[in-house]
C-alpha cells in the first residue's frame, strides 16, 4: 500500500492531501500561500496533513504538486522580462495573435534566417545580430524565447540561435519547436515568449518546494500536475512551465471525476484569482485542440477545454461610477484581501481605516494597502519604477502616502504586473467575513474596509450602500451573477456555433438573463443548463448553492471539494505526446519531419513506420523521465490525401503516440508494513 501526498499552491491557500492508494483521503490540511516564497506555505500545509494523519514523512511514497502560479501569472499580466529572436519573419507578424501586446515592450530581434514548408532553408541564419543581440540583452531579461519559420519543419535554425544565446548569456532559452509541433510561427513565438517569461517563477517554485520537503523528511520523487491533467517530472516541468498553466484548474477536473464518479457534468472551480470551467464528458476531460487560452492569449499549449475567468473570493472590486445607477464589477486583478492583510499586519491596517474613517471626505485610496514581495526579480525596471519600489516598505502600509505623483500610477502597475508588489484592498472574501460566510480572518477590518467603500458615491452624486452589510450583498451578488455568466458561457460554447452567436454575447444577452429568472408575460422564457455542476473550491458552499438555483441546475458540492486539485495532483497519470509530420517532396517521394533535417523516402509506408518508431522512443523516454512505470502506448494517424485525376494523392500524414504509465513510487518500508499490521 502506498501513500501519495499531493499539494496544490493556490492564490490564497496552500492545499495539502493524503491519499491511501488512490482509494481513500486520509487526510487535507491548508494554510495560507505566502506569495513572497510559496515553499513557506507549501511547508506549513504539508506539516499539518502530516500531524492530522499521523503519518510519518518517510512514508510519503510519492509528492506531486499542482499550481495556479503560470495561469495567474498570465492573467494578470505577471511574469519576468523576457526577449524574442524572431527568425525569418517581419515586423508585422508581429501583430499576429497579440504577439506584440505580449512584449510588453520586451526586446525583440527580427533576423534573417527560417525555412519554407518543406524544410528547405529561405535564408542563411543571421548568427552575427543573434550573438550581438544576447551580448546586449543578456544582463537585463530572465530568460530568451526562439522562433523561426517552419521551425516544426526544420529546428535547425532555432537550434544554432538557443546554442549562440546560453553561450553569450547562461540564460534559459524557449525554442518554439519543442514546444509545439504544430504550424503557425507567430503563435509559437508567443507560446515560446510566456515560457520563458514563467521559467524563473517555475523554478523557483519548484526549487523551493523540493527543499521544503526534503527538510520536512519527505524524500518521495516529486511530480508536477501539466496543464492536461497529466503528470511530468519536477525537471521536465522546470524545462516547459508553460506546460503548467492550467495545472490547477486541470488538477481539479481529475480530483472532480474521483470524488464524484460524474460522466458528464460542468465542473467550476473557485479560487482566489480565477474561475475555471471545464466539460467531463463519458468521465474524461477534452483538451483544446486549438490550444489553451489564458489571460486572454492562445497559446499552442495542450491543455484541458478550459474557460478561465479573472474571478475569484480574492477578486479586486471596482465601483462603476459612469451614468447615473451605481454597481460594482469584480476582477480580473486578484488583491490581498484587507481582512487577510489584518490579520497580518493588524496595528498598521486598522489603524489607517479608522484615521480614512475619521475623515469626513472619502479618499482615492481609502481602504487599499500594499507591500514590496521580497526575493522577486527586479532586472530591466525603468528609473521611475526603481525609485518607487525603493519607498515601498516590506511590511504592510496604506496605499495613498506612497504614491506622490498622478504619473507614479502606472509605474506602481507595472511592478505590480512584474510580481514585485502586492496591493491590498475589498474582495468578495472581505464581503463573507462582513456576512458571516467566512471567519478566517479578521473580519472587523472586512467591516471597515466595506464601510468606506459604501460611503463612495456613484455618478447621480448618491452613495454606493448604506452600510458595509448592504455593501456586502452587493459584491455577493455580482459574485453569482459574474459565475452565473461564466457557466453560461462554458455551456454555449459546447452548442459549436449552433445558436449564431458568440458564447460571450449570448451568456450577457438580456433575453438568456430574462430567460434565467423565468420570465412570464405574454411571452415565456426560460434558460439554464441541461447538466448538473460539480461546485469546487474553498468558498463553494458559499457561493455555489445560490448560482445552482440561478442555472436551474443540480449543483453537486462534493465533501473534499475544496481540495480536488490536491486529489487531483496524485490522482492523475503520466502521458506524454509526440508529433510529426511526414509530407509529400514530389512524386513518390516522402519526406519525414523530425528533431533535424527532414529526411526523404521513396515508400510511404517505411516512412510512416520510421516516423512512428522515432516518436514512439521519444514519448516513452519521456515518460521513463517523469518515472512512469507499467508504459502503454497507442498511435493514431490522420493521412491526408486529394483527389487529382479521379486517383486519390497523398498531401501529409500527421501521427502522435501517446506513452501513458502511473508514477512508479517509492518501496514501502517494513517499519511502515509494520504499522499497518499493528506489530
Amino acid at each position: 500500500m502506498a501513500i501519495l501526498l499531493g499539494v496544490d499552491t493556490g492564490g490564497t491557500y496552500t492545499d495539502a492531501v493524503l491519499l491511501e492508494d488512490e482509494e481513500r483521503v486520509l487526510a487535507s490540511a491548508k494554510a495560507l500561500t505566502t506569495r513572497e516564497d510559496l515553499a513557506v506555505g507549501i511547508g506549513s500545509a504539508v506539516t499539518s496533513v502530516l500531524e492530522a494523519s499521523g503519518t510519518r514523512p518517510g512514508d510519503i511514497s510519492l509528492a506531486s504538486l499542482s499550481t495556479t502560479l503560470a495561469t495567474n501569472a498570465l492573467v494578470e499580466g505577471q511574469g519576468g522580462r523576457a526577449a524574442l529572436v524572431f527568425i525569418g519573419f517581419r515586423e508585422r507578424d508581429l501583430e499576429a495573435h497579440g504577439l506584440r501586446e505580449a512584449l510588453k515592450g520586451d526586446p525583440v530581434l527580427i533576423c534573417a534566417g527560417g525555412h519554407n514548408h518543406a524544410g528547405a532553408q529561405n535564408a542563411p541564419l543571421d548568427e552575427v545580430s543573434v550573438r550581438d543581440f544576447a551580448r546586449r540583452w543578456g544582463h537585463e531579461v530572465s530568460g530568451f524565447a526562439v522562433a523561426a519559420q517552419f521551425a516544426t519543419r526544420n529546428p535547425t535554425h532555432e537550434v544554432r540561435a538557443a546554442a549562440i544565446i546560453r553561450e553569450e548569456t547562461g540564460r534559459p532559452v524557449s525554442a518554439s519547436h519543442q514546444l509545439s509541433a504544430k504550424l503557425n510561427g507567430p503563435k509559437r513565438a508567443l507560446t515560446a515568449l510566456l515560457n520563458a517569461r514563467l521559467i524563473g517563477m517555475i523554478e523557483r517554485l519548484i526549487g523551493r518546494a523540493e527543499a521544503v520537503l526534503s527538510d520536512i523528511g519527505v524524500k518521495a520523487p516529486m511530480m508536477v500536475v501539466r496543464g492536461d491533467g497529466a503528470l511530468i517530472s519536477a525537471d521536465q516541468a522546470r524545462e516547459k512551465p508553460i506546460e503548467t498553466i492550467l495545472s490547477g484548474p486541470a488538477a481539479s477536473i481529475v480530483g472532480a471525476r474521483w470524488l464524484t464518479g460524474a460522466e458528464n457534468a460542468l465542473v467550476s472551480d473557485i479560487g482566489g484569482t480565477t474561475t475555471d470551467v471545464a466539460l467531463l464528458r463519458d468521465g474524461r476531460p477534452s483538451v483544446d485542440p486549438a490550444g489553451a487560452r489564458v489571460g486572454g492569449y492562445r497559446t499552442m499549449v495542450e491543455a484541458v477545454a478550459m474557460r478561465t475567468t479573472g474571478l475569484g473570493g480574492d477578486s479586486e472590486v471596482h465601483l462603476q461610477s459612469e451614468g447615473l445607477a451605481g454597481g460594482v464589477v469584480l476582477g480580473p486583478r486578484r488583491v490581498l484581501p484587507v481582512s487577510l492583510a489584518a490579520f497580518l499586519a493588524p496595528d498598521v491596517v486598522h489603524a489607517a481605516l479608522d484615521q480614512q474613517l475619521r475623515s469626513t471626505v472619502p479618499g482615492e485610496f481609502d481602504g487599499r494597502f500594499l507591500r514590496r514581495l521580497e526575493g522577486q526579480n527586479a532586472e530591466g525596471l525603468g528609473a521611475r519604477e526603481a525609485a518607487l519600489l525603493e519607498r515601498i516598505d516590506t511590511q504592510m502600509q496604506p496605499l495613498g502616502p506612497v504614491l506622490r505623483m498622478r504619473v507614479e500610477h502606472e509605474a506602481l502597475r507595472r511592478l505590480v504586473d512584474r510580481g514585485l508588489v502586492q496591493i491590498s484592498g475589498a474582495t468578495p472574501s472581505d464581503a463573507s467575513h462582513v456576512v458571516g460566510g467566512l471567519s478566517d480572518w479578521d473580519g472587523a477590518a472586512a467591516e471597515k474596509a466595506l464601510t468606506l467603500l459604501a460611503r463612495r458615491r456613484s455618478g447621480s452624486g448618491s452613495v454606493y450602500a448604506s452600510d458595509a452589510p448592504e455593501m456586502a450583498r452587493m459584491i455577493i451578488r455580482q459574485m453569482t451573477l459574474q459565475t452565473t455568466t461564466a457557466l453560461l458561457e462554458a455551456g454555449f460554447a459546447e452548442e459549436d456555433g449552433a445558436l449564431g452567436e458568440a458564447p460571450e454575447a449570448l451568456a450577457r444577452h438580456l433575453l438568456v438573463h430574462h430567460g434565467l429568472r423565468g420570465h412570464r408575460n405574454m411571452v415565456r422564457l426560460e434558460a439554464g443548463l441541461n447538466l448538473p455542476v460539480v461546485g469546487l473550491g474553498a468558498s463553494a458552499r458559499f457561493y455555489y448553492p445560490e448560482v445552482g438555483r440561478m442555472v436551474g441546475s443540480e449543483m453537486i458540492l462534493p465533501e473534499h471539494g475544496g481540495v480536488a486539485n490536491a486529489i487531483g495532483a496524485v490522482a492523475g497519470r503520466v502521458t506524454m505526446r509526440e508529433t510529426g509530420h511526414v509530407t509529400s517532396a514530389g512524386e513518390n517521394l516522402y519526406r519525414v519531419h523530425g528533431s533535424g533535417e527532414p529526411e526523404d523516402f521513396s515508400c510511404q509506408d517505411e516512412a510512416l513506420r520510421v516516423l512512428e518508431g522515432r516518436l514512439r522512443e521519444d514519448a516513452v523516454s519521456r515518460a521513463q523521465r517523469a518515472g512512469a512505470g507499467d508504459i502503454s502506448t497507442n498511435t493514431t494517424r490522420d493521412i491526408r490525401t486529394a483527389e487529382i485525376d479521379g486517383r486519390s494523392v497523398f498531401v501529409e500524414a500527421v501521427l502522435t503516440v501517446e506513452a501513458t504509465g502511473r508514477p512508479r513510487v517509492a518501496p514501502v518500508s517494513r517499519d511502515q508494513d509494520a504499522r499497518r499490521a499493528g506489530v
